[in-house]
């Protein structure tokens, strides 16, 4: 994974932007809260499925991403292993999804 994308992904934990679990993200969701939302390469099937129905159920149209990074990725970067999480600022959720680009152009 991108290293600066980790860095930015425990910046977001420590400023609070950041919904990680399934029913954190869930929430974040549902309630209007979330800018994006991230799935890790080891998310199972079934979680996968269920929040690629969430983020487009009843107009939200929230980015979903799967990322190539594991859950000890995430862990490294946020202190907890999160297969789901959201990013809750629009600005940090931008950048996010700007440094993903960056490592697929590669």
């Amino acid at each position: 994974m991108n290293r600066k994308f980790l860095d930015l992904l425990g910046l977001c934990r420590r400023a609070g932007k950041l919904s990680g679990g399934h029913d954190a993200a869930f929430g974040a969701i549902q309630h209007g809260k979330a800018a994006a939302c991230f799935l890790t390469a080891d998310a199972s099937e079934r979680l996968k499925a269920e929040f690629q129905r969430t983020v487009s159920y009843n107009g939200r149209n929230v980015p979903l991403y799967e990322l190539n990074g594991t859950r000890a990725d995430i862990a490294s970067a946020t202190g907890s292993g999160f297969a789901v999480f959201t990013a809750d600022d629009p600005g940090f959720a931008k950048r996010l999804i700007q440094l993903l680009n960056e490592e697929d152009s590669y």
